[in-house]
């Protein structure tokens, strides 16, 4: 492949950082039963404060002729994943929401949930992932352009609202459970051959990753 294939934006450092991180979300959201719910929460907290980071620093780029790549995640899986989340989250899931758009027609307050909102943002990671392991610039790159228009419309506000939820959980007097309920053998990850091997240029390794979080 010629050099000017991998000047290509989709592998540009900043889209590549984003590409790993979104990975480990996955990741992580996929072996919820192996955390404790206090855990799971601590975990949540500064992982969604790296996958803001990351999103935010993406560079632009033209969506006019892009399409919508295939999706990877179905009902089944969504659901659950939702069930088992909310699960180990039970009384502390639901969460009062303040930037609803439907607030202003509501007399009542309107509320939101960690598990929905967790698993609505894994779902959008994990179907670019899944764009981006096919390797073909043209889909890498309208899966880019789709991830970044949701977070900037959808899934970002999702985001830094169940971190305030997340946040108020950590730091108040609520009690959160400290063991594990089930044990889970680690995802197998299959990323990118080009990522897995170019990534160490960009980063320290994922130990160092996993230390942060």
């Amino acid at each position: 492949m010629s050099e000017e294939f991998f000047d290509h934006i989709v592998y540009s450092k900043n889209v590549i950082e984003f590409v790993t991180v979104a990975n480990e979300y996955c990741t992580f959201i996929e072996n919820n039963s192996a955390f404790s719910q206090k855990q799971l929460v601590e975990k949540a907290q500064k992982i969604f404060a790296l996958l803001y980071l990351k999103a935010s620093l993406l560079p632009d780029i033209d969506g006019e002729n892009a399409e919508t790549p295939e999706k990877c995640v179905t009902e089944v899986d969504y659901n659950y994943l939702l069930e088992t989340i909310s699960a180990k989250l039970g009384e502390h899931d639901g969460y009062l929401e303040v930037f609803d758009p439907n607030m202003q027609f509501s007399d009542a307050p309107l509320e939101s949930s960690i598990s929905e909102n967790i698993c609505d943002i894994y779902q959008d990671l994990k179907d670019f992932i899944f764009a981006f392991r096919i390797g073909t610039v043209e889909i890498m790159a309208d899966a880019l352009w789709e991830c970044q228009n949701n977070f900037k419309e959808f899934w970002g506000q999702k985001l830094v609202n169940c971190l305030r939820a997340i946040h108020a959980l950590i730091y108040s007097e609520n009690s959160l459970n400290e063991m594990p309920t089930v044990n889970s053998s680690e995802a197998k990850q299959n990323n990118n051959p080009w990522i897995s091997k170019h990534f160490d240029s960009y980063s320290n390794g994922d130990e160092q990753f996993d230390d942060e979080l």
